[in-house]
């Protein structure tokens, strides 16, 4: 019969100086609390403010140069070449490029009017913050004067402009009557702000959770964040362009990183999720509701820097309201009362 091999023995391996259990990294904990990062938004922000270098922003400048350069004179010699041969298809081709440069210089105004708008809801919230620091009357009815102006065509806002108007002259002390245009004319902007802020997230949340494609995330938050300022823009009053709405974007993110409020706390986290269900659900559904989460904190600066006054009359909304009543119905769970003051 054919012995039995003995037994292998343990190896032992003498190391250099002492090991120290302490100094082990520590083990990385698998819960969908420590993987839910929102790192959809993160990236987000990350390509938002990307900054080219001077010499990337050169060569894009000479190269756009060079291509409407060489585009204009293709254009020309293509129309003038076209008119030797058949004046009929040459004047066809002709008006065809006169439509399409009016129409670009038309984009053109209508982004160089955003911008006047946008700058137009700075200047006023900036009035409005002065007015309420010095408690000036004289300015404050200068705030006031503003914002009937700029909402004089918003049918929406007819009754609030109506009251205001019936009321403000019994008021004589300027945080009063900030008070009053603030309640009569942007009580109802700041619900449908809300419920663009809620629709974004719920939208980016939904993505992250079910969609696992690579970028997809990234790409819908990018896009969902996007529709959301121009949303906000348009509500009170910006009506942001293509370039207004990145450009906006870009101060968003700025802000919120000057803030410190890019990214979630736990506390925050336990509370948007119900109280620990994030531990209960899967990694892609725990960055669903962070991605939503940093959403709705990404709408809450962008009315901010929007809206034409500071929250002093109405009370300012919180990201755990807003994300609770946005996936209310992917949790199964009540929608979150309004605010009633306060910030998260």
């Amino acid at each position: 019969m054919n012995e039995m091999p003995p037994p292998r023995k343990p190896r032992l391996f003498d190391l250099e100086g002492e090991a120290d259990p302490s100094a082990a990294p520590p083990v990385p904990d698998g819960s969908p609390e420590a993987l839910a990062e929102g790192r959809a938004m993160q990236a987000a922000a990350n390509i938002a403010l990307r900054r080219a270098s001077p010499l990337t922003r050169l060569a894009g400048w000479v190269f756009g140069a060079l291509f409407s350069f060489v585009l204009s004179v293709a254009a020309w010699d293509f129309i003038t070449g076209l008119l030797t041969r058949n004046a009929v298809l040459g004047s066809i081709a002709l008006v065809l490029l006169s439509l399409a440069g009016a129409l670009a210089l038309v984009m053109v105004l209508r982004e160089f009017t955003a911008f006047l708008r946008l700058g137009r809801l700075d200047k006023l919230r900036a009035e409005a913050e002065a007015a309420h620091e010095v408690a000036d009357l004289a300015q404050a009815r200068g705030v006031v004067a503003g914002l009937e102006k700029l909402y004089a065509s918003r049918p929406d806002l007819r009754w609030g402009l109506t009251r205001l108007g019936e009321r403000r002259a019994e008021v004589f002390d300027a945080d009063g009557l900030l008070n009053l245009a603030e309640t009569e004319l942007l009580g109802n902007l700041d619900q449908a702000a809300r419920r663009e802020i809620e629709l974004a997230a719920r939208q980016v949340a939904t993505v992250t959770a079910l969609v696992p494609l690579a970028l997809a995330d990234v790409a819908m938050a990018l896009v969902a964040n996007l529709r959301m300022i121009r949303r906000i823009a348009e509500i009170y009053g910006g009506r942001a362009g293509s370039f207004g709405s990145w450009r906006l974007l870009k101060r968003v993110f700025t802000y919120l990183i000057a803030t410190g409020a890019v990214a979630l706390t736990d506390d925050m986290i336990g509370s948007v999720a119900g109280g620990g269900m994030l531990s209960k659900v899967s990694r892609r559904f725990g960055e669903g509701v962070v991605n939503g989460a940093l959403t709705a904190r990404v709408g809450l600066a962008a009315m901010e820097l929007c809206r034409p006054m500071p929250f002093v009359a109405l009370p300012r909304p919180k990201v755990t309201n807003l994300v609770s009543r946005a996936l209310a119905g992917l949790f199964g769970s009540r929608a979150a009362p309004e605010e009633t003051g306060g910030q998260a």
